[in-house]
């Protein structure tokens, strides 16, 4: 492999991928440069992972930025839905960088909203401040369902509060809710937002209403239907318990977005992950508006609250880029 100052890696570490790319922190305008998705479950850590990926790009960068989805804190980190944990300190020596970058997944897909042009987004509802302003709820499901706040404006400059919002107990709201919630705690015990709002959550919300048994979740669940052939025959239409599925999914996203709008005072809300950009006509035509704003004496203050689905292909990558011009590595804390 070649040293390349000018370079750096940028990855984005989720529960089912592990994207990877390259990018010039210099450059006038972020650029991905040589991206490619590894499938999670065929490398045993991280490093090994990003490894094969500089190997096959055939370069050795000083410099690094990765975003994971848990939470970083310290040295130590370990990754909520996937069984890879390491040392920051360690994994940099490892891998030959000067300096590595560690943030979490949805905080670096937080850093895209104000960059993200026309093409990179479909707006929802209402109309996105003019210039871009905070605050911003960032939230989406992918292998599990990320939350972030992004705070500040163009002029005084954008601050993000990376959280774990996704794990905040699902609240109910009618009978086919309590039904799903029901099955899922008989499965889990404790039934949080992200037992629904995910991939998974997607084949669960899907098997308790067909009504299967909710035996205790088992590794991998080869009852579960897939989520992708869920939301390809709800789109379809052709799928009429899928599209049902579908529709609760829906709904759910709306009364969780609307909460996350009224617990950060949200100018805008920002729905990211590689989950909802596969079916917006759908969710246009869902309960998602009426969920959202189903809030009681704050209903009118969240029709004013802009939504928009953000359909740039690799945001967590752009984000980890954007971060590289804003942050430091700083030193782990012991």
């Amino acid at each position: 492999m070649r040293h390349n100052k000018k370079l750096a890696l940028i990855g984005d570490i989720g529960g089912s991928n592990a994207r990877f790319a390259l990018t010039d922190p210099a450059a006038p305008q972020p650029e991905l440069l040589q991206q490619q998705n590894l499938p999670a479950s065929e490398f045993a850590s991280l490093q090994q992972a990003a490894g094969f990926y500089l190997r096959s790009a055939g370069v050795n960068p000083q410099r690094a930025s990765l975003a994971v989805a848990c939470p970083v804190s310290g040295d130590a980190v370990r990754l909520t839905n996937r069984s890879w944990a390491f040392s920051r300190e360690e994994l940099r020596r490892a891998l030959g960088f000067d300096e590595l970058l560690v943030l979490n997944d949805f905080g670096a897909a937080a850093r895209t909203i104000p960059a993200l042009g026309d093409n990179d987004r479909v707006v929802l509802y209402g109309a996105l401040p003019t210039p871009p302003r905070g605050p911003v709820s960032v939230l989406g499901p992918g292998t599990g369902l990320g939350v972030a706040l992004l705070v500040g404006n163009q002029q005084s400059g954008w601050r993000v509060v990376e959280t774990e919002g996704g794990h905040v107990s699902f609240a109910p709201q009618d009978s086919e809710d309590s039904l799903v919630a029901a099955w899922l705690a008989a499965r889990h015990g404790r039934v949080s937002n992200e037992r629904l709002l995910s991939g998974i959550g997607l084949s669960q919300i899907d098997a308790a209403l067909a009504g299967r048994n909710p035996d205790r979740a088992s590794t991998p669940d080869a009852s579960l239907r897939d989520p992708a052939a869920i939301v390809a025959a709800a789109v379809a239409g052709n799928d009429v318990s899928a599209r049902r599925t579908l529709a609760r999914f829906c709904a759910v996203l709306g009364s969780v977005s609307g909460d996350a709008a009224l617990i950060h005072g949200a100018q805008s809300v920002a729905i990211a992950g590689g989950i909802v950009p596969r079916f917006i006509p759908f969710l246009r035509s869902s309960a998602f508006r009426e969920r959202f704003l189903n809030k009681g004496r704050f209903a009118v203050y969240l029709e004013s609250v802009a939504i928009q689905v953000v359909t740039h292909p690799a945001p967590g990558l752009l984000g980890a880029a954007l971060a590289l011009r804003t942050e430091r590595p700083g030193h782990p804390s012991p």
